[in-house]
């Protein structure tokens, strides 16, 4: 399974997790994250979480599409679905049973910045989480008898994509505004390179990208931090591998943008509108802000103008993707064909407006309420605190206590959020990306 960077679990979930809240009490909030380092290099971080049953424990490496070259694009998501036919202790059949005879869940996806095996248990069988993980990261030997039927599988993928038009538009946003960069790449990769691998090139790819340095096995829920620690020491080679190769940067000030029209055998036309830009810790909950208040929900302004008083769409959503270097702001929408430059008018109309006046208070109080809920809702779910960890430590160096984040999003004033949008909100900067019906 691949996640393309616009899609940290779905990409129409994005306007929803980039909204904001006043929370009286954040005292819900509570974090007891504990960290080791293994002498391989490997961290192992956990957040026990009192009076729940389950485990949701992630084995990451710190590589994805980003990592790879036009001759390897897709490497890393094919390895994923690789390792679950074979490891030198399991089949695929074995492998396959493993977490579900317990009860458990187990899966793994790529991103552009990284990839990672996860598994959803009971705390009882966190035993059987780490080992399984490990085996699959550790272990994989790539039978040569289901190379090229996975290959088929993922190019059947390929093409499967090509009929949900609102998703690979994402594909072509991003090739268009990252250009040469390996951001650009799709993380499936094409039919060409995808049929182009082989066993010995990727054993070769994870000696380069899977190194324990970059690794971090992750666990929230019902899980002591001694036990994992005593797991990893069990399951996992002690042998500390070479550093990684290092990744390619990106600099959002090489952006030049793309307008680009692209005829579809489809029948309503799909819109991607936006850039990237620089990112700045110091103005992050003021741009996630911004976000929500112009496309994070039923009450913000996109949706009340474009669709509920002109009824241009059906959908729109503005979203901000973060990377390690930096980010992604855009828009989409999906429209009639004939309707698509009044409803970028629109769009348009929305973005100066935050530019030129500040929210009123109300109206970011609303969008404070919106972050800071979908921030304490999502403490509910061990995955979610467990991926939200690992992100942390991978973008930020550390994951920020939930009173704290609550902190600064109260901090932020109207005058924040306009500035970050007189930053941003510049038209010689947008991109854009239709997908138009082919005519008849």
């Amino acid at each position: 399974m691949y996640r393309k960077t616009s899609v940290p679990s779905s990409k129409k979930n994005i306007a929803a997790k980039s909204s904001t809240a006043p929370v009286k009490s954040i005292s819900r909030i509570v974090s007891n994250l504990q960290q080791s380092t293994l002498p391989n290099g490997m961290k192992v971080i956990t957040e026990p979480v009192p009076n729940v049953h389950s485990v949701s424990v992630g084995l990451w490496t710190e590589t994805g599409s980003r990592d790879e070259t036009l001759q390897t694009n897709g490497i890393s998501h094919f390895i994923e679905h690789l390792v679950f036919k074979g490891t030198k202790k399991r089949n695929y059949i074995a492998i396959s049973r493993s977490m579900e005879e317990v009860g458990g869940y187990l899966n793994a996806f790529t991103s552009k910045d990284q990839t990672c095996f996860y598994a959803r248990c009971l705390d009882e069988h966190t035993g059987v989480a780490v080992d399984v993980l490990s085996d699959l990261v550790f272990n994989p030997i790539f039978p040569e008898s289901e190379l090229e039927k996975e290959k088929q599988v993922v190019i059947e993928e390929m093409k499967s994509s090509e009929d949900t038009p609102d998703d690979i538009i994402f594909d072509d946003f991003e090739k268009s505004i990252y250009g040469a960069h390996p951001m650009a790449m799709p993380i499936i990769g094409t039919e060409e390179t995808v049929r182009s691998f082989s066993r010995a090139g990727m054993q070769k790819y994870m000696q380069q990208r899977y190194t324990t340095d970059k690794m971090l096995l992750v666990a929230a829920g019902n899980v002591r931090h001694e036990e994992m620690v005593r797991l990893a020491e069990k399951f996992i080679p002690k042998r500390k591998s070479p550093s990684q190769l290092p990744r390619v940067k990106f600099d959002p000030k090489a952006y030049q943008p793309v307008h680009l029209e692209v005829p579809k055998p489809i029948n309503q036309a799909h819109v991607v509108m936006g850039f990237p830009f620089e990112r700045d810790d110091k103005t992050y909950y003021a741009a996630m802000l911004l976000n929500t208040v112009l496309g994070g929900g039923m009450s913000s302004r996109l949706n009340l103008r474009v669709r509920e008083k002109f009824g241009l769409v059906y959908t729109i959503y503005s979203f901000i993707n973060a990377s390690d270097e930096s980010n992604e702001f855009g828009v989409y929408l999906g429209t009639d064909g004939g309707k698509v430059e009044k409803a970028l008018k629109l769009v348009r109309e929305e973005l100066e407006k935050l530019a030129e006046k500040a929210v009123p208070d109300k109206e970011l109080e609303l969008s404070k309420a919106q972050l800071k809920g979908s921030i304490i809702m999502g403490q509910e779910s061990m995955s979610s605190r467990m991926m939200r960890i690992a992100r942390n430590e991978y973008y930020f160096g550390g994951d920020v206590p939930g009173d704290l984040v609550i902190e600064d999003i109260n901090r932020v004033t109207a005058a924040d959020v306009r500035k970050v949008a007189e930053t941003l909100f510049k038209p010689s900067l947008y991109s854009t990306v239709i997908f138009k019906p082919k005519k008849k």
